[in-house]
C-alpha cells in the first residue's frame, strides 16, 4: 500500500531548528506533487508548504515564509522540510502527502498517500 513514512519530529526549544523526512514507500515520488501539513491539537489540518513536480516552483503559507523550507530528492524517493527559528504555534503533528500532477494544489483532499506523521513540539 503506498503510502508516507515521516519521520524527523521532536522537543526544540523556540527559536531552533528540525528537519524533518518524508519517504515514499510503494510508489516512486517522480510524478508527483508533494505537500507537507500539520495539524495542531483542536484544530484543523493545514497545508504548510507544497513543491511541484519538476522541482521548479514551491508555496509557503504566510506563517511559515522565509522560517521553512521543502526540498525533494527523487532519487532517493524522499522529500525534506527543513524548520528554522522554531515558534511554539509550530507545534503541531507534521504530514506529508501527494498529488499525481504538475503544479501545487491547495485543496487538501485531493492529496493522497498520507503518512502517520511526525510530532514537532516547540516549548523551552
Amino acid at each position: 500500500q503506498a503510502h508516507f513514512v515521516e519521520s524527523g519530529g521532536g522537543l526544540v526549544q523556540p527559536g531552533g531548528s528540525l528537519r524533518l523526512s518524508c519517504a515514499a514507500s510503494g510508489f516512486t515520488l517522480d510524478y508527483y506533487v508533494i505537500g507537507w501539513f500539520r495539524q495542531a491539537p483542536g484544530k484543523e489540518r493545514e497545508g504548510v508548504t507544497c513543491i511541484n513536480r519538476s522541482n521548479t516552483s514551491t508555496y509557503y503559507t504566510d506563517s511559515v515564509k522565509g522560517r521553512f523550507t521543502i526540498s525533494r530528492d527523487n532519487a532517493k524517493n524522499t522529500v525534506y522540510l527543513q524548520m528554522n527559528s522554531l515558534k511554539p504555534e509550530d507545534t503541531a503533528v507534521y504530514y506529508c502527502a501527494a498529488i499525481l500532477a504538475n503544479e501545487c494544489y491547495e485543496s487538501l483532499p485531493l492529496y493522497r498517500h498520507w503518512g502517520q506523521g511526525t510530532q514537532v513540539t516547540v516549548s523551552s
